[in-house]
């Protein structure tokens, strides 16, 4: 049971463990064990989530992240269980097999409830989110826009699936909702950025760590959009989606090294730096907050202007394309930044 969750909530529709866990959609959307499904307008009901919530559940708990939470199948959560799988000596096909099954150790309750607190509701919140960066500039942080934006986030999901397992929630204080059992995230329990920090977001960070051990290392996939941290004995510490640089803002291909992290950095815009930024705007400073465009913290690497960072839309996440850096959910990068020290060495590929 996870910090702040008083209790567990029983499915009784989620039967024992299976070999497939998607038996209630047609052929024609599932392929691959039902690890796969097409990207049409999809509205999704509680019978047809609690299928993948197991799955994507369990491999966030594992340390394989499928991105944003949201009760579908896809090549996110595809892809985390292929590395899943791989790391436990198992056959990469991303088919949920029976061993696949009993090596995640797939929670029959993967819902518990959480009582909304005062803190959830509290906010500042911004009732509308500027697109132009410049006036984004004026405001004083980059604040969640709703409660339930901030309890997706909180509990790695998709604002659709708490409304889906929530129906007629109200999102207030001391309302019992239901949410996936994975460990909550806290955008606002890390140490504020260097105001002084250098770089495109910042990431001179005043409160770097010692060293990590030097065969900790980051592994950026272009080809798999996909991060994978592994120590020294070649085991998993963490993988996540990522979404990486385009034709026109390309990777970084090399060997680098974490230089800083910055918690909670103010965004250094320069539209100097962006092909596609207006041309009336100006160097600004962006507030920090979880929509931040960097999100709630920045890995500096030794190459200017290149860095690992959170996300304001976690939507995203593998599926777009970035300015060159390597973006991730708010949760997953505040991960990494917990890993990673100045001199992590970072593979980009």
């Amino acid at each position: 049971m996870r910090k702040g969750i008083v209790t567990t909530v029983q499915w009784p529709y989620i039967c024992a463990l299976s070999v497939m866990l998607v038996p209630a959609v047609s052929g024609a959307q599932r392929s691959r064990a039902g690890l796969e499904r097409q990207d049409p307008p999809y509205v999704a009901t509680v019978p047809d989530v609690q299928q993948m919530l197991a799955v994507q559940v369990a491999l966030d708990r594992n340390g394989f992240s499928p991105g944003e939470i949201d009760g579908r199948s896809g090549p996110r959560t595809r892809r985390a269980l292929m590395e899943f799988q791989k790391s436990a000596g198992l056959h990469p096909d991303g088919v949920l097999t029976e061993e696949a099954t009993a090596a995640l150790r797939l929670p029959p309750d993967p819902v518990v409830n959480y009582t909304i607190t005062q803190q959830d509701v509290a906010g500042p919140f911004i009732d509308r989110m500027p697109a132009d960066m410049m006036e984004r500039s004026k405001l004083q942080a980059l604040a969640y826009t709703t409660p339930l934006e901030g309890l997706a986030e909180k509990f790695h999901s998709s604002p659709a699936l708490l409304r889906t397992l929530n129906p007629g929630a109200k999102w207030t204080a001391g309302e019992v909702i239901k949410v996936p059992d994975v460990e909550p995230f806290d955008p606002s329990s890390k140490p504020t950025a260097n105001n002084g920090a250098k770089g495109t977001a910042g990431a001179n960070a005043a409160e770097a760590k010692p060293a990590a051990p030097p065969a900790l290392e980051v592994v950026v996939s272009g080809a798999t959009k996909s991060l994978v941290v592994r120590d020294e004995s070649g085991k998993v510490r963490m993988y996540a989606p990522v979404t990486i640089g385009s034709e026109k803002d390309p990777l970084p291909i090399g060997e680098w090294k974490v230089a800083g992290v910055s918690w909670n950095p103010v965004f250094n815009y320069n539209p100097d730096l962006f092909w596609d930024a207006d041309p009336a705007h100006a160097k600004a400073k962006i507030p920090p907050g979880p929509n931040n465009p960097v999100g709630v913290v920045w890995i500096d690497i030794n190459k200017e202007h290149f860095g690992l960072h959170g996300t304001p839309e976690p939507s995203t996440i593998g599926r777009t394309e970035s300015h060159g850096c390597i973006r991730l959910t708010n949760w997953d990068a505040t991960k990494l930044g917990r890993l990673v020290s100045p001199g992590t060495k970072v593979t980009i590929q």
